[in-house]
Order: structure tokens, then C-alpha cells, then sequence
């Protein structure tokens, strides 16, 4: 007989065998995989569970919507001295606040000490960027949802305009087109535009008010009117409100010594008065620079109006509450009394106690002999008055900043 059986030198593999070209998947392997996927469902759903449960979990960013009661307001430069003292009392006021800052003349310090003052969700957030970006910033309007816009950025030395005009016509006039472009594709109707005395020139009639022709002799003063000027056409055909500031000589700082002003060293040469007399006081540099002794004043030195820093950003709250779709609003912030340079020394003396050594230099090119406000219309309209008014008092407080913080925000930070 024939035998058919086989003989198996090998166990029979347990692997499943094609059959008519088709292979059949073992079903443990299946079951295996389908485990895996049920179980990393589960882990994902644990996951987001956990993560809505968290105090800091939120859907969309409470800045980018709308809140009844909540005004969000975008500062720009709100990490420099103006912007960020503006910032502080915004918050106070419990605003919602988004600074944009380049820190080109900012200082992050400024913006860290705010941080720590609110640190509550929803009350502040800062954003790097430049304006000149109209990418960025058009990113940012749509990102966030904003009431109004105090638009203080802005480099704001008379004697370095001089040295680079085209800097100045950049940052000041086309950034804010920038501005304006953003706010009004992104529907933000109202603009607190912070503008200088530099806009009027040098007025043959004192002192100045809002009705005085503005012819500026220098272009930090020219760069802002374009400013203006772009502003004020717009909002012909508009419905914005619209507020323009335009201030005299800022000092001091805040009076519970939580912000000061702290320029970069490199411009120095170009800074405010009341820096280059902390500076010498502080034996930072040997002596204080006094630029033109042969102007038209009674002491041949130029007159300026002093205003502090607290009540300039009073100015700007108030300009903000009363603020009214489709109307402009234009006002000098100052005191309406000028103090000579020779004046604002002395007092500056007795601030810090110290005797500063001052030379007496040729004029500065695009200064002015005399200007001073009259803050008669701001008064009436606004119900403001500058409060601070004792100069040598804002600077016993600027100074104590200074001395606490010889070297600005970083010995703070």
C-alpha cells in the first residue's frame, strides 16, 4: 500500500498561511491594537479633564473678548517712563491692560514691576513688537479685543531729531498710520494720542493755547503735527473719538517710588533736564550742561513749563472717561507757569542736596527761548488741574527713585 502520510521533522507553525494570495491577521494582534487605542483615548480624556479643572486653563484669552464692565486699552511705549506710569494707574483703576513695547527706549524692569503689582489673570499682559511691523501689529488687533488705544511710543528728544530726522518721521509719523490702519480694520474706536508742545514752535505770543498756530522749528516737533494731522483727517470721516495731549516738560515719578525714569546711558547727552541733574548729582557725570545763556528770557536761559508725570497721566485718564464717538478733543497739559533752566538747577540742588557743578554752553540746535501753557480749556472740559505743581517737591521724588535705583530697573530686577 501506498503511504501518504507525511513525516514532520519541524512542529507546525502556528503562523496564519496565505491562502489564494490572501493573508488573514491573527485576531490577537487586532485585539492588542484596538487595547492600545482605547487606552490612549482614555489617557488623552484624563488628560483634558485635569487641564479644565485648572484655576489657569481657559479656552480663549480672557484679552481677547469683550467684557461687560472691562475696559481693555492698548498703551503703546508702555514700558517707557510716561507709558508706564499711565499703565499703573490704569490698573488701578481696574483697565484691562496690553502694553507693546520694542524696548528700544523701554525698560522690561518697568514692566516687571507692574507684573508683580497685578498678577491677577486678565489685568495686564505685555507684547514685543514695533510698530513699525504692520503685520505684527495688525496680529495684535486681531488677537486682542480692545476698548481704546493711548498711543504714548515715540522717541522724544528734541536734539537727536535733529541728528536723524528720518528716525524720528518714521517712528513717530508712520507708526502711528500704523496705528490707525489697525484700529480701524479691527473696528477699535477710540485714540488718546499723546502729542507735544513741540508742535507749536516758537509762539510769539505767551502763553500758548490750543488755538496757537503750530509751527514747529525742529522735527520731533514737525513728526508729531503730521501726526496730528493724519489723526484729525481721519476722523473727519469717522466716528472715532479722538483726544490729542499735547504736553509741556515732564518730571518726577511715582510717589510711592514703585516706577522712575531710567533712559538708556548711550542717550543721556540727548535726555531730559531733570535726568542729566540726577546724573550729576550722582557723580554719574561731572558736571550738569547748561545749552544757551543768550535767549530773550530774564535770565537768558530757556523757560520752560514743568509738569509731573502723575498729573500728566491724570490728564490722560480723564481724556479717556470723556472721550465721546465721533468728537475731537484737543488740550495743552501743563501747569500755565514757566520756570528758567537756571530756575529748575537751583531746585534741582536743593532736591538732592547736592551742589552739581554746571557749564554754560552754546544753544542747542531746534530749542526754543520760552514756552508755557494755558491750561484754561483742559480745566473746563476735562475738569483737570495740574496738582503737583511745587518743582522742587517732584523732584525730592524723582530723586528718591533715583538714588534707590542708581542703575535704573536692573538693580531692582
Amino acid at each position: 500500500m501506498l503511504n501518504f502520510a507525511r513525516g514532520r521533522s519541524q512542529p507546525r507553525s502556528t503562523r496564519s498561511m496565505p491562502l489564494s494570495g490572501m493573508e488573514y491577521p491573527d485576531p490577537k494582534r487586532k485585539s492588542n491594537f484596538v487595547g492600545k487605542i482605547l487606552m490612549a483615548a482614555t489617557l488623552t480624556a484624563l488628560c483634558i479633564i485635569m487641564l479644565k479643572q485648572s484655576p489657569n486653563f481657559n479656552t480663549r484669552s480672557r484679552f481677547s473678548e469683550h467684557e461687560e464692565g472691562v475696559i481693555h486699552v492698548l498703551v503703546t511705549g508702555g514700558a517707557g517712563y510716561i507709558g508706564s506710569h499711565a499703565a499703573l494707574r490704569l490698573l488701578k483703576e481696574s483697565y484691562r491692560v496690553t502694553i507693546v513695547d520694542n524696548l528700544s527706549r523701554g525698560n522690561m524692569g518697568a514692566v516687571k514691576v507692574l507684573q508683580k503689582l497685578f498678577p491677577e489673570p486678565g489685568q495686564l499682559q505685555f507684547v514685543y513688537a514695533d510698530l513699525g511691523d504692520l503685520k505684527a501689529v495688525n496680529k495684535i488687533f486681531s488677537e486682542n479685543a480692545f476698548d481704546a488705544v493711548m498711543h504714548f511710543a515715540a522717541v522724544a528728544y528734541v536734539g537727536e531729531s535733529t541728528l536723524d530726522p528720518l528716525k524720528y518721521y518714521h517712528n513717530i509719523t508712520s507708526n502711528t498710520l500704523v496705528i490707525l490702519e489697525s484700529m480701524a480694520a479691527h473696528d477699535v474706536r477710540t485714540l488718546i494720542y499723546s502729542s507735544t508742545c513741540a508742535t507749536y514752535g516758537e509762539p510769539e505770543k505767551m502763553p500758548i493755547t490750543e488755538e496757537t498756530p503750530q509751527v514747529p522749528i525742529n522735527p520731533y516737533g514737525k513728526a508729531k503735527k503730521m501726526a496730528e494731522d493724519i489723526i484729525l483727517d481721519y476722523s473727519k470721516n469717522s466716528d472715532m473719538a479722538v483726544m490729542i495731549l499735547r504736553y509741556f516738560n515732564v518730571i518726577g515719578s511715582d510717589p510711592e517710588g514703585r516706577l522712575g525714569e531710567a533712559p538708556r546711558p548711550e542717550l543721556r547727552e540727548h535726555g531730559r533736564i531733570s535726568g542729566a541733574c540726577f546724573d550729576a548729582a550722582r557723580g554719574v557725570i561731572p558736571g550738569l550742561k547748561v545749552k544757551g545763556t543768550d535767549y530773550k528770557t530774564h535770565d537768558g536761559t530757556c523757560i520752560r513749563d514743568y509738569i509731573d508725570v502723575t498729573d500728566l497721566v491724570d490728564a490722560h485718564v480723564k481724556a479717556l472717561k470723556k472721550a465721546k464717538p465721533g468728537e475731537v478733543g484737543i488740550y495743552n497739559v501743563g501747569t500755565g507757569r514757566g520756570r528758567s533752566v537756571k530756575e529748575f538747577v537751583e531746585a534741582c540742588k536743593k532736591a538732592t542736596g547736592v551742589e552739581i557743578k554746571v557749564d554754560y554752553l552754546a544753544r542747542r540746535p531746534g530749542d526754543y527761548a520760552e514756552v508755557f501753557s494755558d491750561p484754561t480749556k483742559i480745566r473746563h472740559e476735562l475738569n483737570w488741574t495740574a496738582q503737583f505743581t511745587d518743582l522742587q517737591e517732584s523732584l525730592q521724588i524723582a530723586w528718591r527713585w533715583q538714588k534707590a535705583h542708581r542703575d535704573g530697573y536692573a538693580a531692582a530686577s
